[in-house]
C-alpha cells in the first residue's frame, strides 16, 4: 500500500542542521565503541592508566600490539575526547578522569562494560528484528555471552559506590540486622556481584543467589569459591517465582524486576518467602512516570537497552508484561503492592537508579 503526501512542510536548514550534527557526533560514537572493546581486551587503556605520556610505538610494545593500528586507535580515542594527543611531542596520556572510566576496573565508574553489553546486542541484531515482526519474547539466556560479562562489569560499580554505603543503609533496619547476621536473598544475581559484595560487608550474615540462566550462576558459584566465602554464600538456579526458602530477613533484586514476565507473581513469591518483619529492596532503573519526562540522554539509554535486552527478556516468560526499564515508581509501586506488600518507599535514588523497600 502506498501513501501520496497531500502536503509537503518546508525544511527549516537550521533544524536540519542540529539535526546532523546530533548525527554526527552520535556516528562517531557508535564507529568508536568496538575501538574501546577492542582497548578493554588488550589492555591498551591499563597500559595507559599511569597517566604518563606514552608514544605509538612504546604502547604497541607494552601491549604486544602492531604499532600502526595502536597509532589509530589512540587517534580515534583522542579525536573522542577518552585520551590527550600533545601534537608537539606526538605523545598521548590519559587524564586521571580519563583513567578511572576506562582503565581501572574496581573503580565507581567502568564504561567499557557497556560496550561489551552493546556489541552483545549488535551479535544478536537479526534476531531481535524478527522479534518486532512476530511479537515473541528473546530471553536473556539467548543472547550473544558477552552480554553477561558486560552487565556484570556496567553494573558492579554502581554497587561499589552505592550498595552498602547508601541504598542498604537508607532501608528502616536492614543495615543492623545484616550486621548482627541475617539471611539474605538475592533475585536474579547473575554472576553475583552484587551477592558478593554484601557478603563482604557483612561477614555475619548467609546469602543465597538465584537465577534461572545456569550459566551465570556457574560463573558466581566460581567467584565465590575465589573469594573464599562459598560456606556462606551459596548460589543456585531459580527462576523468581520459585526461588527456594523460607523466612529471609531481607530479599534484593537490582535492575531485574522490570525483565521479568510476571513481576507481581515475583512479588507475591518473595512476600511468601519473607520473614514476619523482613525487607525487600528493589533497585530499578530511575525513570519517571510518564514519558515525557524521561526523554533525556539517560532515558534514551535505559529506553534502548528496555528495546533490546528487557522487553524481549519479560516476553520471552510466562505472562509477558513487559514493564520496560523506565516503567517508573507508579507501576513498580503497583506490581509490588498487587503481589501482597503494604509498605512501599522510594528509600533513595541515584541519578541512575531508585531504590524502593517493601515490607509485608
Amino acid at each position: 500500500m502506498t501513501t501520496t503526501a497531500t502536503s509537503v512542510r518546508p525544511i527549516d536548514p537550521d533544524k536540519l542542521n542540529q539535526l546532523l550534527h546530533q548525527a554526527v557526533v552520535d556516528m562517531g560514537a557508535a564507529m568508536q565503541s568496538t575501538l574501546i572493546i577492542i582497548g578493554d581486551r588488550l589492555g591498551l587503556y591499563r597500559a595507559m592508566a599511569d597517566c604518563a605520556p606514552v608514544s605509538a610505538a612504546e604502547l604497541a610494545r607494552r601491549t604486544g600490539t602492531d604499532e600502526r593500528y595502536v597509532r589509530e586507535w589512540l587517534n580515534a580515542n583522542a579525536a573522542g575526547k577518552y585520551i590527550e594527543y600533545a601534537p608537539a611531542t606526538d605523545m598521548y596520556r590519559m587524564t586521571p578522569e580519563q583513567s578511572f572510566a576506562l582503565a581501572q576496573d574496581d573503580t565507581a565508574v567502568h564504561l567499557p562494560g557497556f560496550y561489551h553489553m552493546l556489541a552483545s546486542c549488535m551479535k544478536d541484531e537479526e534476531k531481535l528484528t524478527d522479534t518486532f515482526r512476530t511479537g515473541k519474547g528473546f530471553g536473556w539466556h539467548e543472547h550473544e555471552k558477552g552480554l553477561f560479562e558486560g552487565c556484570e562489569r556496567f553494573f558492579r560499580p554502581s554497587y561499589l559506590a552505592n550498595l552498602t554505603s547508601n541504598w542498604i543503609p537508607a532501608l528502616e533496619g536492614v543495615e543492623a540486622k545484616l550486621k548482627a547476621g541475617a539471611r539474605v536473598a538475592d533475585i536474579g544475581c547473575g554472576h553475583g556481584a552484587s551477592t558478593l559484595l554484601m557478603a563482604k560487608t557483612y561477614p555475619n550474615s548467609e546469602f543465597y543467589g538465584f537465577d534461572y540462566h545456569d550459566a551465570s550462576i556457574e560463573q558466581a558459584t566460581k567467584k565465590a569459591a575465589t573469594a573464599g566465602c562459598s560456606d556462606r554464600v551459596h548460589f543456585d538456579v531459580a527462576p523468581a517465582k520459585a526461588f527456594p526458602g523460607k523466612d529471609y530477613d531481607f530479599v534484593a533484586c537490582f535492575d531485574c524486576l522490570h525483565d521479568m514476565g510476571d513481576p507481581a507473581g515475583a512479588a507475591a513469591h518473595v512476600r511468601q518467602s519473607l520473614a514476619s518483619n523482613g525487607t525487600w529492596m528493589i533497585v530499578e532503573p530511575a525513570a519517571g512516570d510518564d514519558i515525557a519526562s524521561n526523554l533525556n540522554p539517560v532515558g534514551r539509554i535505559y529506553y534502548s537497552a528496555s528495546t533490546v535486552c528487557c522487553v524481549p527478556a519479560s516476553r520471552s516468560q510466562e505472562v509477558g508484561l513487559g514493564l520496560g526499564a523506565q516503567a517508573g515508581e507508579k507501576r513498580i509501586r503497583q506490581v509490588v503492592t498487587e503481589g501482597g506488600f503494604t509498605h512501599f518507599r522510594r528509600a533513595t535514588e541515584t541519578p541512575f537508579n531508585m531504590v524502593f523497600e517493601a515490607r509485608p
